[in-house]
């Protein structure tokens, strides 16, 4: 896990900022999200990141899929969401969906 989201951390604006056998933890200066080593995988979990641009949506999914990672939804207008919604979703080792986001209302 912890290498998937240190390849993204530059494109999305995370950094790691905790980093344990027992748990590794990322923020964007605002708020974090952990990995705990435990018996009971979490699962169906969904991460949002919100860009700046739709550049900074297609520059994840480039990253996230020239790496190895299975895409999950190219970069695109969702207009099912809302006019101007502009993602792009790719799985995470552990199966988890990761999006990055652009909201251009």
């Amino acid at each position: 896990m912890k290498r998937f989201y240190e390849r993204i951390a530059p494109v999305v604006g995370i950094r790691l900022v905790h980093d344990t056998p027992e748990r590794v933890r990322f923020t964007d200066g605002v708020g974090s999200f952990s990995f705990v080593h435990g018996d009971e995988p979490t699962e169906h979990v969904h991460l949002a990141f919100g860009a700046g641009d739709r550049a900074t949506v297609d520059e994840f999914h480039r990253v996230a899929t020239s790496t190895g990672y299975e895409d999950n939804g190219a970069p695109g207008e969702r207009a099912e969401y809302h006019a101007g919604y502009y993602g792009a979703f790719v799985l995470d080792p552990g199966g988890h969906n990761v999006e990055a986001v652009f909201h251009d209302r």
